[in-house]
């Protein structure tokens, strides 16, 4: 029972854990709408065409497989540099991919012989809604703001494997760190120029997690037997945005002076604008407890180790 099958595969987090998986000597496979196109995975990987809503063609790797990772779903902020606003349209496809793609994780594990061992699902720390300077952790209840609303629909998405005797996992990620894509280049890209700072009233926290550790977390979710419920996948030490900004500055050797104004950010992209200027002081206690060790707990290693390079 050594195959993981990963549901977004083909995104930021999906590729890197193939890869990590991988090279640990898992059989890894990534679901994808056209699996021709999946180019550039990681050796060892190999993609099976999926629809993005039900288990056929796929379902049948289910069985004996040592886990589901379930990271579908559309992008809030877009694919694009620059954010997309939520439209009625958008909202709707946010909440759609990430709930079919649920129902097609619990379709494929109600039809295997032999169930997985564990099904980690995807979720966000947008879970907790903007909470200001308060501190929270895998204990406190849902915000109400439309991240919130998404999470706290999405989290159950695959709930009714629990009913079968399948271990499940929650994962709450902050904001992943990586040089490959994701916020981080476009964080960056000011900065390049010189004319990087933070955003907003720079008082907003941010819960960030370096990629390698992201990944680290999910395979020792994985492999560890009593690990179950919800996990905030974040860093130790959540920095607000100025502070997080002057990081950012120091690991390029630029200044970080310029402020983006928050109410230019709301007026060009609209409610979209929230997932930077609005945030989460949120903390990793139930990892923690479980002994994982970070291996990037503060920030400026963390940036240093990707930007330092391409400064």
């Amino acid at each position: 029972m050594n195959r993981i099958i990963i549901t977004g595969g083909t995104g930021l987090i999906g590729r890197a854990l193939a890869a990590e998986l991988a090279t640990a000597g898992y059989e890894v496979i990534v679901l994808s709408r056209n699996p021709d196109k999946a180019a550039g995975l990681p050796a060892g990987v190999r993609a099976e065409r999926w629809d993005g809503k039900t288990a056929q063609g796929w379902g049948a790797l289910t069985d004996g497989a040592a886990a589901i990772v379930n990271l579908a779903g559309e992008n809030l902020a877009g694919e694009g540099f620059f954010p997309s606003r939520w439209t009625p349209e958008r909202k709707q496809r946010i909440l759609q991919s990430r709930l079919l793609a649920g129902a097609a994780v619990v379709e494929a594990v109600r039809s295997a012989a032999t169930k997985p061992n564990v099904v980690i699902q995807s979720s966000a720390v947008g879970y907790y809604g903007a909470l200001g300077d308060e501190i929270v952790t895998e204990s406190d209840a849902p915000g109400d703001d439309f991240g919130a609303r998404v999470c706290v629909a999405w989290e159950p998405s695959t709930a009714t494997v629990e009913a079968w005797g399948v271990r499940r996992v929650v994962i709450r990620t902050g904001v992943v760190l990586s040089g490959g894509g994701g916020a981080l280049p476009k964080l960056a890209l000011p900065f390049r120029f010189f004319a990087g700072g933070r955003m907003g009233s720079g008082r907003q926290w941010m819960s960030w997690i370096q990629m390698a550790d992201e990944v680290a977390a999910i395979r020792f979710l994985i492999e560890n037997p009593q690990a179950s419920g919800p996990f905030n996948l974040t860093a130790p030490q959540p920095l607000a945005n100025a502070d997080f900004a002057r990081a950012i500055g120091r690991a390029m050797s630029r200044p970080s002076w310029l402020p983006l104004p928050g109410f230019a950010f709301r007026l060009a992209f609209g409610e979209v604008a929230s997932v930077l200027l609005d945030g989460q002081r949120a903390v990793p206690q139930r990892l923690l407890d479980l002994g994982f060790r970070f291996r990037f707990p503060n920030a400026e290693p963390a940036l240093r180790e990707l930007l330092a390079g391409g400064r």
